[in-house]
């Protein structure tokens, strides 16, 4: 059987867990303990070590989606996430500004690790406050559009909205596989 490894990272209180829970075809595996730092003024529990949720696409193929703690502290899982991914989906909270630079330095640990196909996922863009896509995407370093990778609305809550991203990262891993090499 063929399993593709997925991660779903980003700042704490992006969507991660809410994103796997809302496709995994199995109950979801979490290491969610109550916050007692910082992140409790967000919500109350948080991810600790992964989350681990599954899509089977035949009897030879499946999806394996890790999702990431949020907390630089655990940045040792980050590490061993990436480093068997297939691709990564960053989800970054569109309407937390302060949350931009933490997402900026989890992509770019993401990306010295491995050089794997990715897809920047905007969350909570129904919120009043949120931020427009292209300023998100300029704040995360990407100054030239064209340059960027691609960039998708994610509403985590709704699976085929979860479902899109993925195919948006599936897309992207499809364009790498077919790429020429040198």
């Amino acid at each position: 059987m063929e399993i593709m490894r997925l991660v779903v990272t980003g700042p704490v209180g992006a969507g991660k867990s809410t994103f796997i829970r809302s496709v995994s075809e199995i109950e979801v595996v979490d290491t969610d303990r109550r916050a007692t730092d910082e992140t409790a003024q967000l919500k109350a529990k948080t991810t600790v070590a992964l989350d681990f949720g599954r899509l089977q696409f035949g009897p030879d193929m499946a999806l394996h989606l890790y999702g990431t703690p949020g907390q630089f502290r655990f940045d040792f899982m980050w590490d061993i996430l990436i480093r068997k991914a297939h691709a990564y989906i960053m989800l970054v909270p569109a309407n937390r500004p302060a949350e931009f630079r933490n997402a900026r330095r989890i992509n770019s640990f993401m990306q010295q690790r491995s050089a794997v196909p990715m897809v920047i996922g905007m969350t909570h863009m129904d919120c009043e406050d949120a931020w427009e896509m292209e300023n998100v995407a300029i704040a995360l370093g990407y100054l030239d559009l064209s340059k960027a990778p691609p960039i998708v609305t994610v509403d985590a809550q709704d699976p085929a909205s979860s479902g899109q991203a993925l195919m948006a990262v599936v897309r992207q891993l499809m364009q790498a596989h077919l790429k020429p090499r040198h």
